[in-house]
């Protein structure tokens, strides 16, 4: 069975940091490229980075480059999200979701349409 297991989230300070942690089971991450997204209360899910299946790419929203960076453990069958210089907007439930949607092994988009299993999420508040 397919399972997506977020953790890591909490509450930090402006310009504080958090590193979330996708824990997938009943697949390898070989085959499947790996998003993550949020929510904002009021707001539509959004796409926030993504990683290929080969690992070799990522790509990330225009909001979040310089500041998140994506990465992988293929023998821990996990994604990260380090989040740094966090803001209060980025203040929102994050998601990690997984799909084979591409082809192409060095692809991955932050589509949500294009993602077919999803974690149950975890809080990330930015306040102080």
């Amino acid at each position: 069975q397919l399972q997506l297991v977020e953790s890591g989230g909490g509450l930090v300070q402006p310009g504080g940091s958090l590193r979330l942690s996708c824990a997938v089971s009943g697949f390898t991450l070989d085959y499947y490229a790996i998003g993550w997204f949020r929510q904002a209360p009021g707001k539509e899910r959004e796409g926030v980075s993504c990683v290929s299946a080969s690992g070799g790419s990522t790509n990330y929203a225009d909001s979040v480059k310089g500041r998140f960076t994506i990465s992988r453990d293929g023998a821990k069958n996990t994604v990260y999200l380090q989040m740094n210089s966090l803001k209060p907007e980025d203040t929102a439930v994050y998601y990690c979701a997984a799909t084979t949607y591409y082809s192409d092994y060095d692809e991955c988009s932050q589509r949500r349409g294009e993602y077919d299993y999803w974690g149950q999420g975890t809080q990330v508040t930015v306040s102080s």
